[in-house]
Parts: structure tokens; sequence; C-alpha cells
């Protein structure tokens, strides 16, 4: 793999304000491939959540942002998938009257990946050397997988990594309930899905579970501490890592 590779890194909202670490552990994964980084520090949220609830005008204004800062970015990776679908899916429905934009948000939506779909797809790589002593299993998040199809390639890195006993999950694609505002204007319904996610993961004896994205493993996360469980709650990267 060539040391010229470059990536501006693009770092989700949850990330950035509440899981710093994640973004930390992507930085070192990817610097320890040679790759050069940069992150613009003027980048803002990729408009989702405004998009989701049905503010089209104000999610225009941030993709407009996004798409200003990432203007002269070769590729752009984000630790997930759920920003990806974003920018690679309904860019091209928010910007369906914007002659002067379309072109260039579907050009930002061919240079946008995932952070595992990178490593596997684009760099061609499974084992980055990373060891981790404990029985794992993964959680597919809903637009990681059904978005932008990204299934194969974080069992994939996990399976290289050494020490690790990879078990799958019942119904490891099933929800977790977080949807974003769904968990909030729904959630008793939330509950019910998070409920049934994480005793599956229960049910696997696994002492972490994994995921690319922050949002489902936050949501996770607080229900298996309301229980009392010490099963850890990780993203890929800090697998990766370490």
């Amino acid at each position: 793999m060539s040391n010229k590779q470059k990536v501006t890194l693009f770092i989700q909202c949850l990330v950035d304000t509440h899981y710093p670490e994640v973004a930390e552990a992507m930085v070192r994964v990817l610097q320890r491939l040679g790759i050069s980084l940069t992150c613009p520090g003027d980048q803002t949220c990729c408009g989702q959540p405004a998009f989701n609830s049905g503010y089209r005008r104000q999610a225009l204004i941030a993709a407009k942002h996004f798409i200003d800062v990432f203007k002269d970015a070769d590729t752009i990776v984000c630790p997930s998938g759920s920003c990806v679908n974003m920018v690679r899916h309904h860019y091209a429905q928010l910007f369906q009257n914007e002659p002067q934009w379309l072109p260039r948000a579907l050009n930002m939506a061919r240079r946008t990946f995932e952070f595992s779909e990178y490593l596997v797809d684009v760099l061609d790589v499974d084992d980055l050397g990373a060891h981790f002593d404990a029985r794992v299993t993964y959680h597919d998040s809903c637009h990681l997988m059904r978005g932008i199809g990204v299934r194969h390639q974080p069992r994939t890195l996990l399976q290289h990594v050494d020490g690790i006993d990879f078990i799958e999950m019942y119904n490891s694609d099933y929800c977790c309930g977080f949807g974003g505002t769904f968990s909030v204007k729904y959630p008793d319904i939330s509950d019910g899905m998070v409920s049934d996610k994480v005793q599956n993961i229960l049910d696997t004896d696994a002492n972490a579970v994994v995921g690319c994205d922050m949002g489902c493993l936050m949501n996770i996360q607080g229900k298996l501490s309301r229980l009392g469980s010490s099963i850890k709650v990780m993203h890929l990267a800090q697998i990766l890592a370490s």
C-alpha cells in the first residue's frame, strides 16, 4: 500500500462531543498504515438530524457548509455509517432542486467512506496487527448495513484480530431502537427494541459488543448499564487500535 494516501477525517457529532476516544483510535489505526491525515476544525454536522426530522431548510444549510469545508478533500473517512449514508444517498435528495450544488454533492458522495469500508474495500487491508483477548460479538447498525451495504468488512477485520473469540449474536441486524430522534419520540418502543438486542448480546456470553456507529452503541451501553452488566461496548476502531 502506498504511503501517499491522503485522508480527510469526517468526525461524527456524537464522537466529537461524547466519544473523542473513538476518533483518536481511528487516527492511530490510519497513522499506523502510513496515511496522511487532515481534520478540518470548522467541520460541523452533516445535516442528518435535521433532515431526518423533516427540517429540510436547516439540513440544507448544514450540508452546504459541509460541502464547502470538505471541497478539497481527496478521500473522506468517517467512523459512522449513519453519517456516510447521509452524504452518500440523502444529499442527492436534499440538493435535487439546487442545480449549482447537486454536482458537488454527488462528487462528494463518491469520495466519502465509512472507516471499515475504507480499510477493507479501498486499502485492501484486513489484518492490522491488533491484539484483544476477549469473546466479542458484533452489532449491525441499520444505516451501515442497509444504507451503504457494509456488513462483511467489520467482521473481516475483527476475525483477523489476535486473541479474539468472535461469536455472532442472534438477529445481529435487528435495530437496537436508537434511530436518533426515534428513541426520544417513542421511548417505550425503543426500550422494547434495545431490550431484545441486549438479551441477544447477553446470550452470546461475550465480554464485549462491537459496532461501527456510536449512536447505536450509546443506546446499547445505556441499557447494559441499567442492567448492571459488565459487558464492554466498543467501537471497531478501538479494537483495531489495541
